[in-house]
């Protein structure tokens, strides 16, 4: 898997949001995405996830030198943020099943069992997700975006809400991920940033 951003750029109506943005990322390599708040981080990771197009620029994702369509590549992004809604009112185990059969996750009940562990959530699979705490729920975000096993995992703010437990897993995770995959983070913090092989810096 490959990605190619050139030139990308984001107006929202006559405000110029960022200009000139280029990286080229493949399986096996890390990108770390910085910048002041309200610079444009979460909108450039939006971008790259497909959730909102680029004012100018192109983004290419390829795979076996083929150029995948928007629909392919959703398939392979798994996406970590903090604008992500869960179904409230369902458990969690609920909800991981309607997306794991969205997703046709093979053998989806051992990968279920497997990530709430991974993530300290075990036996927590029936409660309702309104009664989990802010960090129990930024850990099953995690669970949902690593079910269908992603060749690319893309983190905004990876850590945020977490305890010492959970930023523990998540950098197992992003270790893991980085191994033979693709990781994106949206970050300033300096513990995580180490995570990325490369890095853009997005000026306020």
């Amino acid at each position: 898997m490959k990605l190619e951003l050139k030139n990308i750029g984001k107006d929202f109506g006559s405000k110029k949001i960022f200009r000139g943005i280029h990286a080229a990322l493949a399986s096996g390599q890390s990108l770390a995405i910085t910048g002041p708040n309200g610079s444009g981080k979460t909108t450039l990771v939006k971008i790259i996830c497909g959730l909102i197009r680029p004012s100018s620029g192109t983004l290419t994702f390829t795979s076996e030198e083929k150029i995948l369509e928007r629909e392919e590549v959703f398939r392979h992004i798994g996406l970590v943020g903090p604008y992500l809604e869960l179904y409230e009112e369902l458990s969690a185990l609920e909800n991981m099943e309607f997306f794991g059969q969205m997703r046709r996750v093979p053998d989806l009940s051992a990968r279920i069992s497997e990530l709430m562990k991974l993530l300290n959530l075990s036996g927590r699979e029936d409660d309702l997700v309104k009664t989990y705490s802010s960090g129990m729920r930024q850990r099953l975000k995690y669970v949902f975006a690593l079910l269908s096993e992603p060749q690319i995992l893309i983190l905004d703010e990876p850590t945020s809400n977490l305890d010492r437990n959970g930023i523990d897993a998540v950098y197992t995770i992003m270790e893991n991920q980085k191994r033979d995959k693709m990781l994106i983070i949206a970050t300033n913090d300096e513990k995580d940033l180490i995570y990325g092989d490369m890095q853009i810096a997005i000026n306020a």
